[in-house]
């Protein structure tokens, strides 16, 4: 495994993120907890969660999963590089959500107590929040690192001037500020490279991208509905809307040899500021497979051809202006 600084931090991450949405929901807790035990026997050691996964108001499930996945000891925690989120509705009391410092003073705590750490390595926000200040949430975080529960912060759903608002008043704080950022980007969502990607890379963001295989369409869903498998409704309805590119999609993935999950992943991790895609296995067999992808190197010509079937966008404002 060949390690990469997380943005301009001298944080070491591995170039795939091991997402822990499904454990718990899809995932059970021993087949989750063999999941990370072999992410770690595979070299990764880049673990992203949140708060609000396991979607039981309040409980997070995830983060006790893998809380106890750390208990467990044998070096687990500490060769692990754990991220988590807040911003998301925890109670229906108002102040268990959003980005005010009394949230993120709670959250934090809580996190750590479902965690079974006494810290966390990248404390990210899952949203922005409109009605706080940047000014409090950087006292906040400040709080917090100060207290030694956080070390690095990130944001999750950013714009590209909430990144720069976000980094100008870190600096007026002389605070680090933040080094990631986790965006919505794959081959069918391309909107980020309009501002969100030249904004993380000239402040020195680390892009974390989520959704890499846009639920399922880029990793080889025509083959599985073929099989019986993928038939979701809102699978088939997107399908539908992108047909005639996944099937060109399908059809170069084959002339390259390659699973179209791998090349979809491979594509990312050629793209400005992105340092680690979020795989999100359900299956041992899948998170292995995963690794072929850190084997493929697409080259100019392929990499053209993959923007003809899905065009992205040039940097605003050339994108849409001179």
């Amino acid at each position: 495994m060949e390690y990469v600084n997380l943005g301009r931090s001298g944080l070491q991450v591995s170039p795939l993120c091991l997402g822990t949405m499904n454990f718990g929901p899809l995932t059970s807790e021993e087949d989750s907890f063999a999941i990370m035990d072999k992410a770690h026997e595979l070299g990764i050691n880049f673990f992203d969660t949140a708060n609000v996964y396991g979607w039981k108001l309040g409980e997070g499930i995830t983060e006790q999963i893998v809380g106890r996945w750390f208990a467990q000891g044998g070096g687990r925690r500490e060769k692990t590089v754990i991220a988590t989120k807040l911003n998301g509705k925890m109670s229906d009391w108002p102040n268990d959500q959003k980005l005010s410092a009394l949230n993120i003073r709670r959250a934090c705590d809580a996190s750590l107590k479902r965690l079974q750490t006494d810290y966390i390595d990248i404390y990210q926000a899952h949203h922005v929040d409109r009605n706080t200040p940047f000014e409090e949430f950087w006292e906040a975080m400040d709080v917090l690192r100060q207290q030694g529960k956080i070390i690095y912060v990130g944001s999750s759903n950013f714009a590209g001037w909430h990144i720069a608002k976000a980094q100008e008043s870190a600096a007026k704080r002389n605070f680090n500020g933040l080094i990631s950022e986790q965006s919505h980007y794959n081959l069918l969502t391309r909107t980020v490279e309009l501002e969100v990607l030249p904004a993380c890379e000239d402040y020195g963001l680390g892009v974390i991208p989520w959704s890499p295989l846009a639920g399922g369409l880029l990793g080889g869903v025509l083959r599985k509905i073929d099989k019986g498998r993928s038939a979701a409704d809102n699978m088939v309805k997107q399908l539908e809307k992108h047909r005639d590119k996944i099937e060109q999609y399908e059809k170069f993935c084959d002339e390259l040899n390659e699973d179209p999950a791998n090349v979809a992943l491979a594509w990312l991790l050629k793209q400005r500021a992105v340092a680690a895609p979020i795989i999100g296995p359900r299956t041992l067999e899948q998170l292995e497979g995963s690794l072929r992808v850190l084997e493929i190197d697409l080259d100019e010509a392929a990499l053209t051809r993959l923007d003809e079937i899905f065009p992205g966008h040039r940097t605003a404002p050339e994108d849409y202006a001179w």
